[in-house]
């Protein structure tokens, strides 16, 4: 007897070998077969039973959403929907579910919107989707990890709670030990924070690039991958306020360097998801187009969910710079006719979504680079270049849903670094330990930053951020 998850016994031929197997209820029809998953992939088990051998009690107990287990001989499959299946010789319950409970839950067989199913994000995993999706970003997370240890990065936990806010957005959650009804107060009636825990005003995270600095110029290569933070009230399909970033810094190493970086960077790990997620994807492809059809025709998509990663996988990405940029959209026909929501006018226009897909998917027609973009729609820690009106920056866009990448070659000099903090207002007293890396053998080095989120967001084709993340935290909701 061997004991084994349902996707290696689906791809098994050791037939006539008797298999345990422990999963839960998909389907029970005409009191003879079982549909049974796992988790471990996809597609479901056939496990047919000769109900005359069995107790009826224990056969009513056959629910979906129940949990058993199963002992059986594997053998070929009379049945065109399936290769195997398993002929039961034991029947366990492990778990009841009440049939009357489960219609109450989105593990009814009837389908359901994703609306729906965020309402029950502890059970929605159990559907085919969501199994899909998360399998696909279980993948993609090793995919990761694998590509910087291959690539000698250091993995480098930089803090959750922290000081600093690397983006001087200052939408930051705070975090206190203080009782909020009735903090320290100091004479003018402030808040008194050298009482709190730490001593200072603390918040989450937005981003661990600035610390992932600092330990690149120790340790030359070095990538964060952790939960981060953004408290912007965005009830938007491609904003969470808790997210994971991917930010790699890389020590001697100039723009070109970084964009060389990113792009086999994602080369690699849609790679390894294309190679490893092969019947997932192809669910979620087929999901995709049933969605489609129900939409108008100049609302459905160009490409198909494969036809978008190979378009990435298999095409250089063009490097564009911001100004050369702006002259293809303000002289474009979208632009010329007022179709754009946001009608460029004029060079320094922060670039909308709308127009980072122009360039992907009408322009260039494979995924784009724009860099060296304005200095002051960009943050404080990117080199100035010589121009003096423009920085060292550079955004990747995909097709479908535009920026998926944003980084920089970093300020390494200590005066520029300086004169652009007084500049935005930013106290250096908050920062020394950043200034003081560029007075110790400073040098040129860069990063960039992926939200892991819009990476499994493109891989998968969900419409919506909030389904690719286990329990999404948005504005007004801290379910689960």
């Amino acid at each position: 007897m061997i004991q084994a998850k349902i996707a290696e016994i689906l791809d098994s031929n050791q037939f006539l070998q008797e298999f345990e197997v422990k999963g839960w209820v998909r389907s029970f029809r005409s009191n003879r077969f079982i549909a049974m998953n796992d988790g471990s992939t996809i597609n479901n088990l056939q496990c047919v039973v000769d109900f005359e051998n069995f107790n009826e009690e224990l056969l009513k107990r056959v629910t979906v959403g129940a949990a058993i287990r199963v002992l059986g001989t594997l053998i070929e499959s009379e049945g065109s929907q399936q290769r195997v299946e398993i002929e039961v010789k034991e029947l366990e319950i492990l778990g009841d579910a009440n049939p009357e409970d489960v219609k109450l839950t989105i593990l009814s067989p009837k389908r359901h919107s994703l609306e729906k199913l965020r309402e029950q994000a502890h059970l929605r995993v159990r559907t085919n989707t969501f199994g899909a999706v998360m399998r696909v970003r279980s993948k993609l997370s090793f995919a990761v990890h694998s590509y910087f240890q291959q690539n000698n990065f250091h993995y480098v936990n930089t803090p959750i709670i922290t000081g600093s806010d690397a983006e001087g957005a200052g939408e930051m959650f705070k975090v206190t030990a203080f009782d909020i009804e009735n903090p320290p107060k100091k004479e003018d009636g402030s808040i008194d924070y050298k009482k709190d825990f730490f001593g200072k005003e603390t918040n989450l995270t937005v981003s661990g690039q600035l610390e992932a600095e600092t330990y690149a110029l120790g340790l030359g290569q070095v990538y964060t991958f952790g939960p981060t933070f953004r408290a912007e009230n965005s009830n938007t399909s491609r904003h969470l306020a808790e997210f994971w970033m991917i930010e790699p810094e890389v020590a001697f190493c100039d723009l070109d360097g970084n964009m060389d970086l990113a792009e086999d960077f994602i080369k690699y790990v849609l790679k390894y998801v294309l190679e490893n997620c092969k019947d997932d994807l192809a669910f979620l492809e087929q999901r995709l187009l049933n969605e489609d059809k129900s939409k108008p025709q100049n609302e459905r998509s160009d490409m198909n969910l494969m036809e978008k990663l190979h378009f990435v996988l298999d095409n250089n990405f063009k490097r564009v710079s911001y100004t050369e940029a702006i002259e293809i959209l303000k002289n474009s026909k979208p632009n010329k006719k007022k179709k754009f929501n946001y009608v460029i006018e004029d060079w320094g226009a922060d670039l909308q979504s709308e127009h980072e897909r122009f360039l992907v998917e009408k322009h260039f027609k494979c995924p784009v680079i724009l860099f060296d973009y304005p200095a002051n729609i960009k943050a404080f820690y990117m080199r100035l270049n010589e121009d003096g009106k423009t920085v060292r920056a550079m955004d990747i866009l995909f097709p479908g849903i535009g920026e998926i990448v944003g980084g920089s070659q970093r300020e390494e000099r200590l005066d520029v670094l300086q004169s652009k903090m007084k500049e935005l207002d930013i106290d250096e007293k908050e920062l020394w330990w950043y200034l003081e890396t560029r007075k110790f053998g400073t040098c040129v080095h860069s990063g960039f930053g992926l939200g892991f989120e819009r990476l499994v967001q493109f891989v998968t084709g969900m419409g919506n951020i909030r389904d690719v993340i286990p329990f999404p935290r948005t504005p007004q909701n801290a379910e689960f």
